[in-house]
């Protein structure tokens, strides 16, 4: 009888991509995939530590399982990714019947625990150096990038893909912990990835979208020859069979040029450019050791809206960092007015052991201000949103299908005709009636209503009628 997984995915896009990796190599290993921990030889928590909620979620969950490891010795509990790295021996000591605490940078070695641990020798913890424990050649070793296998199943739909072109940041924001769990900044060869991104085009990937925690930062020499982010997107965008490109993170300071050219210039990239400035406060800013300034932000946009008119560009924001007053907030709030972004994620601040901002700032606005500061400046994003959006009403845009929308998952009967969803070029929402054979395609939409969140459209069906945008 094969063997049963159960996993459970928290935080980014970088996390989502190592589960379905891992399930690569664990359905090679022998096992299925299953929808509960109840039913499952094997359990596991991909985790994130980036915020305390999301670190809270997985204790939660490992404490839900006291009992289940009680009246089954057997079952191997585990804890993967970024919270492992974090907190290593702590996972043990809080939640003594966990088996398996594994980094980012050990993924690979998950089958060969998960099999010692069955041959009863105890519990495993595997994790990479810490950033100050030896020489950089050293450390990043032992973060090692994992990319061998994909698994079409494990994706949000077997329509998109997510590709690692790097791993690791060397930027250090004081509120930041990604530096110490993912490690130093490293990007795979160009080569190497779009071999990666060739294999995903033969499995029927359409869109794929390449991921570093400052994914502009992407440089990589061989043979005496650096790329570029843009000589990568050049490089990919020749594959038969992808019609999308999109790539997240960017940092500020790394949004060059010939970037910028490049998304203009070749069709298949996506005019969609998440680009996080953090805070609209100098003052902040400098705090959170970010390297630059409000003023470079805003030269930044300038290039974006003069290279790319008709791009979208998204943010994130923290309120409550260490010190703000109602003036620096202020400044967030003008920025967000004048930016004019897509959407913002917007969160507040919360304090994470192992970073500067712990060890330099006070922890100093109360919550119920960050509360009231997260939603009044959600407040102004969304009627941006909301408004930018009203211009999308009598156009026809291209949609990639992404699947069945939320509402149709909710009150699936099976039928062929149900509400779909899928994103523009430049990352909009649109929701319409279709039908399950149109997932993975690329179809025009005439969008008819909208709000801060969603288009709304109806399928063309005649060659005739309004010019397709490609926003």
């Amino acid at each position: 009888m094969a063997k049963q997984l159960y996993i459970e995915t928290v935080g980014c896009q970088m996390n989502m991509l190592d589960s379905e990796l891992v399930v690569a190599s664990l359905r090679k290993a022998g096992y299925v995939v299953v929808d509960t921990p109840a039913k499952a030889d094997t359990i596991l928590f991909n985790t994130c530590s980036v915020r305390q909620h999301a670190e809270d979620k997985i204790y939660s969950a490992l404490g839900r399982l006291k009992h289940a490891k009680k009246y089954n010795p057997n079952k191997i509990i585990g804890v993967l990714g970024c919270m492992a790295q974090k907190d290593q021996k702590l996972i043990f000591e809080r939640a003594p019947y966990v088996d398996l605490v594994v980094g980012p940078g050990q993924l690979h070695q998950i089958p060969e625990l998960i099999e010692k641990i069955g041959q009863g020798a105890g519990q495993q913890l595997e994790v990479s150096l810490d950033r100050k424990a030896g020489s950089r050649e050293e450390i990043e070793q032992s973060f090692e990038s994992y990319d061998p296998l994909r698994d079409p199943q494990m994706r949000p739909t077997p329509f998109q893909a997510f590709v690692r072109i790097m791993i690791g940041c060397d930027k250090f924001c004081t509120y930041c912990i990604v530096p110490s769990v993912r490690g130093p900044e490293q990007s795979r060869p160009a080569a190497q990835i779009v071999a990666e991104a060739r294999q995903l085009a033969d499995e029927g990937c359409r869109e794929i979208t390449l991921l570093g925690q400052t994914v502009n930062s992407y440089r990589h020499t061989a043979a005496g020859h650096t790329s570029r982010l843009s000589d990568l997107l050049a490089q990919l965008h020749d594959i038969e069979g992808l019609a999308r490109l999109k790539f997240v993170t960017n940092y500020p300071k790394d949004m060059t040029d010939d970037l910028l050219a490049a998304v203009r210039d070749l069709p298949k990239v996506s005019t969609y450019l998440h680009v996080p400035a953090q805070s609209g406060s100098n003052r902040i800013l400098q705090r959170m050791k970010r390297g630059y300034t409000v003023e470079d932000y805003r030269e930044m946009m300038a290039r974006i809206r003069e290279t790319v008119p008709d791009s979208s560009v998204t943010s994130d924001f923290i309120v409550g960092f260490c010190g703000e007053t109602d003036e620096d907030f202020d400044q967030t709030v003008e920025l967000v007015r004048e930016s004019r972004f897509k959407n913002s994620f917007i969160f507040k601040y919360s304090e994470r052991p192992g970073t500067k901002s712990v060890q330099l700032h006070a922890d100093d606005v109360s919550e119920e201000v960050k509360r009231r500061r997260n939603n009044d400046l959600l407040a102004v994003q969304n009627a941006i949103s909301e408004e930018d959006n009203q211009p999308f009403i009598g156009r026809r845009v291209e949609v990639l299908v992404e699947g069945p929308s939320k509402a149709a998952q909710r009150h699936d009967d099976g039928s062929e005709q149900l509400q779909l969803v899928g994103r523009t070029p430049c990352d909009r929402i649109v929701v319409f009636d279709g039908n399950r054979r149109q997932v993975g395609q690329l179809l025009d939409v005439t969008v008819y209503d909208a709000n801060a969140f969603t288009l709304f459209g109806s399928i063309v069906t005649a060659h005739v009628g309004p010019e397709v945008y490609t926003l």
